[in-house]
């Protein structure tokens, strides 16, 4: 009986390693969501399945950002500073693309990327998904 146990509790174990791992390799891995000011974001997208992932993301944030060269290479270390009434943030993007849940309304998002002027975009939150391209 409690050889049985065991040999069921390891296939349990191989089992659910083995659905994590299927789950990670789909590119559904979640980004590391951080807040700030009433402004929660995520950024990433280095690799393809890290960019895959972002991309499958961009559904369920209201706001996203793509940061690239003007040849198409994607950036990172970007510099962004999102103001509006109903949130603010300020934070150093760690990948292209970065997605923004905050509340609907109307922002001024500033980016910048050392060494190039920055970049500035007003938007209007709410109802349906808005992306934000900075190009240098």
């Amino acid at each position: 009986m409690l050889r049985t146990s065991s040999m069921l509790a390891l296939g349990t174990a191989l089992t659910l390693l083995g659905v994590g791992t299927v789950h990670a390799q789909d590119g559904s891995i979640p980004p590391m969501v951080k807040t700030q000011g009433g402004v929660q974001y995520a950024c990433g997208g280095i690799g393809s399945d890290e960019s895959t992932a972002m991309r499958a993301a961009m559904k369920d944030y209201p706001l996203s950002l793509l940061f690239s060269t003007r040849d198409g290479a994607y950036l990172a270390s970007v510099d962004v500073e999102i103001a509006g009434s109903a949130g603010s943030a300020h934070f150093k993007a760690q990948g292209p693309i970065c997605l923004i849940k905050l509340p609907a309304g109307p922002y001024a998002v500033k980016a910048t990327v050392p060494g190039q002027d920055s970049q500035s975009r007003n938007v209007t939150v709410g109802g349906e998904g808005k992306m934000l391209d900075f190009r240098y």
